[in-house]
């Protein structure tokens, strides 16, 4: 048996392997990650079936994010007050509802509440998700592990591309949304069977039954507002350009001059850049830290987008997409590596679930953004230099206000 911490043993005489751990919770992070991912093609096909303007498509986007970050706090709140793993199936089964009942829908308005309930499960999921696989493993391991199980995000988003190229052309958008429905709820199965944190059954009743105010003032309090500052501005300013970029990619394509097939065979290219993105930060977050992976994939965002915006050729759209790809989501795996070592075990998910809400703000605000100023005729050149300036201000805010967690024990 490998060697393991009195923590690690609780999961383990429960049957619960760290491989199992990581599966579980990876599965249901590439059925998210399959969603948001169809959505950005989802978007192109709804512009050609039902005319929608850039505006209308922008709400979509913003609507979704609006969710995520409601559920990113409430979940977050209630993964401190009733555990991780109730938190956990919850979000979960929010998102698998929500988009296989999306396949039904006729009207705008209707698309737009089933995109809220889905945003909760999502923005909900991740942070809580994060934060079990954290309180779960050996500190030596942690940062790294946590970036690979983000990496099942690059898996979901392959999916998604791979069903936007084979089934949306061919089939119609509703097969694409069952699709992304049905294998979520054997990702629901196999978390009933899930325990929860270690670390969270361990801590007093006295602390799980805080309340919700005191574990909000806790978080900013002198001891932790440093740390809480530098996650709200990463995490704003990456879910702003996130997916304001990733969410316009297939149309922004199009309004290069592409055809809807065309465009999603480039974003497919693209997205194959993930992987390795995520798996050389995993490799990097235990040898150099946390701040460096991410002040140093977080520039090489920056450089890409700046330059994707400017492309004029295929060769240069690729390039860039490429490198846009491989950087920005490899910034994502360390920014949940980084997020719940912030805080001590009675308030980490409230905390990491906090900051996720604030990032989803502004997940709302760039979609919105990219909409109008397209409707306004604003060059792709323009839209994506102000997501370059948006990620060099959370490289500031990462180098000077951030501390190194690299190898530390989480606080108890």
């Amino acid at each position: 048996m490998l060697n393991t911490t009195p923590l690690q043993k609780v999961q383990l005489q429960k049957g619960i392997t760290q491989k199992r751990l990581l599966m579980v919770a990876g599965l249901g992070w590439m059925f998210d990650a399959l969603d948001v991912g169809l959505l950005s093609f989802l978007l192109a096909a709804l512009k050609q079936e039902w005319g929608l303007s850039a505006q209308q498509l922008g709400w979509i986007s913003s609507i979704n994010s609006l969710g995520m970050a409601i559920g990113a706090f409430v979940f977050g709140v209630m993964a401190d007050k009733t555990g991780r793993k109730s938190a956990f199936i919850v979000t979960l089964l929010l998102f698998s509802v929500g988009s296989g009942l999306t396949a039904l829908v006729t009207t705008l308005g209707a698309l737009l509440v089933l995109r809220f309930i889905i945003g909760m499960g999502l923005g909900g999921e991740l942070p809580v998700a994060s934060t079990l696989v954290s309180e779960s493993v050996k500190s030596h391991e942690r940062g790294r592990l946590v970036v690979i199980l983000e990496s099942f995000w690059a898996f979901g988003w392959l999916a998604a591309a791979l069903i936007a190229y084979f089934i949306i052309p061919h089939y119609g958008w509703r097969i694409a949304m069952l699709l992304s429905a049905l294998p979520a709820f054997y990702a629901i199965y196999l978390r009933l069977h899930l325990p929860d944190s270690p670390r969270y059954t361990q801590i007093s009743d006295q602390k799980k039954q805080s309340s919700i105010i005191k574990n909000i003032r806790e978080v900013w309090s002198a001891d932790y507002r440093q740390a809480t500052i530098t996650l709200w501005i990463l995490w704003f300013c990456v879910v702003f350009s996130y997916y304001g970029m990733f969410l316009w990619l297939p149309n922004i394509m199009m309004l290069k001059g592409f055809s809807l097939i065309k465009s999603f065979q480039y974003v497919l290219i693209m997205t194959l850049a993930q992987l390795p993105g995520y798996f050389t930060a995993a490799w990097l977050i235990e040898r150099y830290g946390r701040k460096f992976v991410l002040a140093s994939y977080l520039i090489g965002t920056a450089v890409s987008a700046y330059f994707f915006g400017a492309a004029d050729s295929v060769a240069q759209l690729l390039i860039f997409g490429i490198l846009l790809s491989f950087f920005n989501l490899g910034a994502w795996g360390a920014i949940y590596a980084y997020t719940p070592e912030q805080y001590p075990t009675a308030i980490r998910a409230t905390g990491a679930g906090m900051a996720a809400s604030i990032g989803r703000i502004g997940g709302i605000i760039g979609p919105l953004m990219v909409g109008y100023l397209v409707a306004m005729n604003a060059s792709i050149s323009l839209i994506f230099a102000l997501f370059c300036f948006s990620i060099l201000i959370a490289v500031g805010a990462v180098i000077w206000l951030g501390k190194e967690t690299r190898q530390m024990e989480l606080m108890p």
